[in-house]
């Protein structure tokens, strides 16, 4: 019996059908449909099936992609999703928001060759969905239950993958977060022409069926001191992610019209599940009819002018003060953002926000120019003489990056030591702070990163947290 696999030199690389800019412009759905079956095992299919899977090394989460490929291009489907789920508790929602252009998928071997690349996420996310409506996703269930507890801080991306793989190892998990849901950047943060909100809710309801606790609404080291939680856990695991925002500094900053990216997508993000927004119902936060300028050049970025496009703004303008080739942001979101209608101002930075009366009218940029290389390869900008340009804007939306808030004082937790850059410092290569019994993983450690980056921070949290605990028992024994 001939092989399925290797088939690359007679099958084209062929993604899902995308709905058409016109089309998807009216709505927050997932602009990208899933493969059918034959579709999928037809481009699993194409995979080299490479002795040194570049696609594997590329991956955060060192994901057995050639292995899952294989079996799908067999029609061996729940083989394959079982292959995937075990080195990723996330694998439906990465294969929707990964980057894989720059990870999977740009390190394919086919891709280095000229043949294009595999279509690795979107076979990922076909099987993952494929696996929920097969009830082949089972709630967690332990084998035995361990008698210790954790508490995660933090119900996002990283803390979510920790208490997946807790659970499943017999501990009793409790997720606290401020917000009234769970899922962190996953639910408010991300939109659902990305990520339908759906999709997260149903591994919240796995957790929540499997005994993971939530705590929601609530504000540790605000209404819950951190002593309480330490207190109430045989060990703690901070994933609070990174969600202070970077803000302008040119004049005119703090004018009205002038907001902060996270505060944009979470208020529409709440309208999508039917809240009362006032800020958004009282216009402050809707772009509908508005000329909106964005500033900043990664996925947030990207994630607001979308959003923009689809509550009706009249102009939606991107400035970034470097060239498309060094943004940050996903090569597939700018050319999404660019099919509707999404203009961009290459190499521009802002230099001041135009208005009269305290209210945005305009953003006065400057044009740049790239001048050297940093030691690490990014390129730095200087001013062009004589660059100057004015945009109008009157919804003007800063996506300029996330900073940590000061964890130390807000958990009153002075010994918790922090890095250069104000992330939680902690040992070597491991997630212990300095506090005894105490974990950090995802963005609050690392930095603002992706999304995958957290899953992964989370699992081996879960890993460290495990054998500390175990090696105290036997201590204890």
């Amino acid at each position: 019996m001939a092989s399925a696999n290797q088939t690359f030199v007679v099958t084209p690389r062929a993604g899902p059908a995308k709905t058409p800019a016109s089309e998807r412009m009216r709505d927050f759905d997932e602009i990208v449909a899933r493969f059918t079956p034959p579709a999928g095992e037809v481009q699993s299919s194409r995979c080299a099936q490479c002795g040194v899977p570049f696609c594997q090394s590329g991956c955060p989460l060192e994901n057995n992609i050639p292995d899952w490929l294989r079996l799908a291009a067999e029609g061996r489907f729940e083989e394959a999703w079982r292959q995937s789920e075990a080195t990723s508790t996330l694998p439906e929602i990465c294969g929707r928001i990964c980057p894989q252009d720059r990870l999977c998928e740009g390190a394919c071997t086919l891709e280095q060759a000229g043949w294009e690349t595999v279509t690795i996420g979107s076979v990922e996310r076909f099987l993952g969905d494929m696996a929920f409506e097969n009830g082949w996703v089972a709630p967690v269930t332990p084998v035995t239950e361990r008698g210790r507890s954790v508490g995660i801080v933090g119900a996002g991306p990283a803390g979510l993958a920790a208490a997946d793989r807790l659970r499943t190892a017999g501990y009793a998990v409790t997720i606290y977060d401020r917000h009234d849901r769970a899922g962190g950047l996953l639910t408010y943060g991300i939109p659902g022409f990305k990520l339908e909100k759906p999709v997260v809710q149903r591994r919240l309801d796995r957790l929540v069926d499997g005994g993971v606790s939530f705590r929601l609404g609530v504000d540790v080291g605000g209404d819950l001191p951190f002593a309480e939680v330490r207190a109430a856990h045989d060990a703690v695991l901070i994933a609070t992610g990174v969600y202070q925002a970077r803000r302008l500094t040119a004049p005119g900053c703090g004018s009205d019209g002038v907001v902060a990216a996270l505060d944009y997508l979470i208020a529409s993000n709440r309208k999508s599940f039917g809240d009362a927004v006032p800020a958004f119902d009282g216009g402050a936060l809707n772009a509908e009819g508005k000329r909106v300028v964005v500033i900043g050049g990664g996925d947030t970025a990207m994630d607001c002018v979308r959003t923009a496009v689809r509550q009706g703004a009249s102009a939606v303008t991107c400035l970034y003060r470097r060239d498309r080739d060094n943004m940050p942001g996903s090569a597939r979101e700018v050319a999404n953002a660019e099919e509707e209608g999404v203009v961009f101002e290459w190499l521009a930075a802002p230099r001041a926000v135009l208005g009269e009366a305290g209210r945005a009218s305009g953003v006065r940029a400057q044009r740049m120019a790239l001048s050297a290389r940093s030691a690490e390869g990014r390129w730095s900008v200087e001013p062009v003489p004589g660059g100057e340009f004015d945009l109008p804007a009157d919804l003007v939306i800063e996506a300029l990056g996330f900073e940590p808030e000061d964890m130390p004082g807000l958990f009153a937790e002075p010994d918790l030591a922090l890095t250069d850059w104000r992330t939680i410092r902690t040992a070597g290569h491991t997630k212990a702070t300095t506090l005894e019994g105490v974990f950090a993983a995802g963005d609050i450690v690392r930095g603002a990163s992706l999304v995958v980056w957290a899953v992964r921070d989370g699992q081996d949290a879960a890993a460290e947290i495990d054998a500390w605990l175990t090696a105290r028992e036997q201590v204890a024994a």
